[in-house]
């Protein structure tokens, strides 16, 4: 049986406790609120925390007061990213692997489109992981993406990632039947805990070997997916983008609430975490996503390669080689 691979949300703005962000109004943005600069910290999964994603908003205020002034942010960001790349692909010390998670339509395809737009596409790959295949599902969970990793030098850029296999194979325990896992595991109520441990291994094993990984959930509410699925049936261009499906996938909002919490609960760590990002504006998403992809570039300190003497001994033999050409 074929799934489609949903991800998260949760309910329209069930945040009003929270005082950490700045919750979304529908009252006027004040110029103050649109110069609020975006701290990549206030979104991030502390390590060992348990989440109850009902504390984490779904939209905050705008970090830009007009289409042309996100634009602009926007280029900023892609500019500085464009940068860095061009030194972590020079430096060939550093891979990155970042990972995105979500209920359908929250916007992954879009972020990944106009944050990266920046980027050289050599020093960038991007993989969507669907139903798995015969071959897959005759390896161990993990192994189908553990193929497409990037290497020193690269951006790596995973829409849905191995994170599905605590995910929708939790809410829909069909699919782990499909595996073919001897019965003893598959019957194992620690499953699941066993299986937040084996990624948590890879992505220290990952870190302590160059990669850094940064996880991205992006946090919509259920009536802002309501709209934007409408909006999919009254847009010609988007007709394709919807599924029966999709609809059926609504009525298991809770389960995936809750999969999603242990998932983030038990894998955010110092060196792999996950950063919940309102997802119900999707310009401000986006903002707040090149932000942190930034920051975790210009945390590795890059800088290109310093030409030694003898390097530069070899450059002038070519010079005066290239001079009597």
């Amino acid at each position: 049986m074929f799934f489609r691979y949903p991800g998260r949300g949760y309910g329209p703005y069930h945040n009003r406790g929270n005082s950490r962000f700045p919750i979304l109004d529908n009252s006027a943005i004040t110029s103050e609120s649109c110069r609020m600069k975006i701290d990549s910290d206030e979104f991030r999964v502390r390590s060992e925390k348990k989440v109850k994603l009902k504390d984490w908003p779904t939209g905050v205020k705008s970090f830009f007061s007009s289409k042309k002034h996100y634009r602009t942010l926007l280029e900023e960001h892609t500019q500085k990213l464009s940068s860095l790349q061009s030194m972590l692909y020079a430096g060939d010390q550093y891979a990155v692997l970042l990972i995105f998670q979500a209920m359908d339509a929250a916007g992954k395809d879009g972020a990944i489109k106009h944050v990266m737009s920046g980027v050289n596409p050599q020093g960038c790959e991007v993989f969507s992981f669907k139903h798995p295949s015969a071959e897959e599902l005759d390896h161990d969970f993990l192994w189908r993406t553990v193929r497409c990793l990037p290497e020193r030098g690269r951006i790596g850029i995973f829409n849905r990632s191995y994170y599905e296999e605590v995910l929708i194979v939790r809410v829909h325990p069909e699919i782990l039947l499909a595996e073919r896992l001897p019965t003893r595991v598959v019957d194992d109520k620690s499953i699941w805990r066993e299986r937040f441990r084996s990624i948590v291994n890879l992505e220290s094993h990952l870190y302590q070997n160059g990669t850094r990984i940064v996880k991205f959930f992006l946090h919509l509410s259920k009536e802002e997916q309501r709209k934007r699925f409408l909006s999919r049936i009254d847009e010609p261009d988007k007709n394709w983008k919807i599924s029966p499906s999709d609809i059926e996938e609504r009525k298991f909002w809770d389960d995936y609430m809750e999969a999603y919490e242990d998932c983030l609960s038990a894998t955010s760590t110092r060196h792999a975490p996950w950063y919940v990002v309102p997802a119900d504006d999707k310009l401000n998403a986006r903002l707040i996503i090149s932000q942190i992809v930034v920051d975790t570039l210009a945390s590795l300190e890059l800088s290109y390669p310093t030409t030694t003497a003898e390097r530069r001994k070899e450059l002038e033999a070519i010079r005066k080689q290239l001079s009597r050409a």
